[in-house]
């Protein structure tokens, strides 16, 4: 379908990432895997900063609410340093294994993708029709941000090293899960108020339904992305949905 901004009185447009924005291949293929790879090295060479320590108070909660629930994660050692890095590994590849949206993960992540980055390592890849609607929706003065799981230094870093170069100068914000879950409504009244828009002016573009519902529950308007390689989503051929950047119309 086609989705005009004028007719449906749209001056917002928030974007998910994965699915919407990269191919999913994108995230699991290469970004997961280079985070498994270099989780060992950066563990021990940061294991003095303030920044990882963060992180791993995070992580640390987390895990005693997974032994609490009963989830057997792999166990969390305290000492000696080379045991408790082995095992924060172990329990961080757990994490990862299950695909979870934990703001410490996504947090430690960003910062071994950022190396991976600043060496050369790693390229975004973005769907090729994503840098032309990103630069017409400036012009036409639309207010453009990003709502992912992944950490807004990820996020930062995903539109920064481009093969069509820095898109972050089109974008106006980013949120990630410190401000809520993707699939809470409160999340998105949250980022309505950033916006300084009534959420009714704002269009939530995701491939992900659950996250659609609770963006429509907030007063969003919604539009599903279909892209190759998602999976099919709940009640999608109900759903006002796109296939492309380039069906959503100034």
């Amino acid at each position: 379908m086609v989705f005009s901004l004028a007719d449906s009185s749209v001056h917002g447009i928030l974007l998910d990432i994965e699915g919407t924005i990269s191919p999913i291949d994108f995230v699991y293929r290469v970004l997961f895997p280079f985070a498994r790879r270099h989780l060992n090295a950066y563990l021990k060479a940061n294991a003095t900063s303030e920044e990882l320590s963060r992180d791993l108070s995070l992580l640390r909660e987390e895990y005693q609410k997974d032994v609490a629930e009963k989830l057997e994660p792999p166990e969390w050692v305290e000492k000696p340093f080379e045991a408790q890095i082995e095992s924060i590994q172990r329990y961080v590849v757990w994490l990862m294994d299950r695909d979870r949206k934990s703001t410490g993960l996504k947090s430690l992540q960003g910062k071994i993708w950022q190396q991976g980055y600043l060496r050369g390592e790693l390229k975004s890849a973005v769907f090729p029709d994503v840098a032309p609607a990103l630069e017409r929706w400036k012009e036409k003065n639309i207010d453009v941000r990003i709502f992912s799981s992944g950490s807004v230094l990820a996020q930062k870093l995903l539109f920064a090293h481009t093969e069509y170069g820095d898109l972050t100068k089109f974008l106006r914000g980013f949120f990630d899960t410190t401000l809520g879950p993707k699939v809470s409504q409160q999340s998105y009244r949250r980022i309505a108020q950033e916006f300084h828009l009534p959420a009714s002016e704002i269009v939530f573009v995701s491939d992900a339904t659950p996250e659609l519902d609770a963006a429509k529950n907030a007063g969003m308007q919604t539009l599903l992305c279909v892209r190759p390689g998602n999976p099919p989503q709940p009640d999608q051929l109900n759903r006002s949905a796109i296939r492309s950047f380039s069906d959503i119309v100034v």
